[in-house]
C-alpha cells in the first residue's frame, strides 16, 4: 500500500513503520498536503484523583481560588487552540468544535474532551491536549486544599475520520 509518504527505515534497514522519522534517524513533520480534507472527531479522557476534602471543596463551591471546574473546562479550551505550540510535529488545523467536561466523582474529577475539524490530519493530540491540560488547571486550582492531586489515566477514547476509519474504546 502505498500512502504518498517515503518508506522510513530504523537502523538495520527494516521499514521502521514511524511516519515521523526519516532513514537516517531524525524527526521530521509529515506532508499531509495531498491527503484529502474530510471530517474528523477524536475524544479523550483522564482522571485527577483527589483527596476527600478537595472533592468537598469542589462539591460546595468552597475551593479557595474560585469556580475551579470552569477555570479547568476553559484551559482545556485553550489548549486545544496552542497544541501545535506544545507538540512539536502536531500539525495545525482548523479547530471547528471543542467540548471540554468534568463531573465530580467521590475520588477525583473524570475529564472529558472531544475535537471537531474537518482537516487533513487527525485530531486527537488536541483532544489529549484538552484533557491534560484542564487536569493542570484543575490541580492548580486546588493545591491549597490538596497537595496530592495527580493525574491519571489520559488517553483517546475515540476518533473519527480520516484514512485509518473510526475508533472507540472498548469499555
Amino acid at each position: 500500500m502505498t500512502t504518498g509518504q517515503p518508506e522510513h527505515r530504523g537502523p538495520a534497514g527494516q521499514p521502521s513503520g514511524l511516519t515521523h522519522v526519516r532513514p537516517d534517524g531524525t524527526a521530521h513533520m509529515v506532508d499531509v498536503s495531498a491527503k484529502a480534507v474530510t471530517a474528523r472527531q477524536a475524544s479523550a479522557a483522564g482522571r485527577v484523583l483527589l483527596s476527600t476534602a478537595a472533592v468537598a471543596a469542589l462539591r460546595d463551591g468552597t475551593v479557595p481560588k474560585g469556580d475551579a471546574l470552569a477555570v479547568a473546562r476553559i484551559a482545556g479550551i485553550q489548549a486545544v487552540k496552542r497544541t501545535p505550540e506544545l507538540i512539536p510535529l502536531a500539525h495545525p488545523v482548523a479547530v471547528h468544535a471543542v467540548e471540554v467536561d468534568l463531573s465530580v466523582a467521590d475520588d477525583g474529577v473524570d475529564v472529558l474532551a472531544t475535537v471537531r475539524t474537518a482537516d487533513r490530519t487527525g485530531i486527537e493530540m488536541e483532544a489529549l491536549t484538552a484533557v491534560s491540560v484542564a487536569a493542570l488547571a484543575l490541580i492548580d486550582m486546588v493545591k491549597a486544599v490538596d497537595k496530592h492531586a495527580r493525574i491519571t489515566d489520559v488517553r483517546v477514547t475515540a476518533k473519527s475520520g480520516g484514512r485509518s476509519g473510526d475508533w472507540v474504546e472498548e469499555p
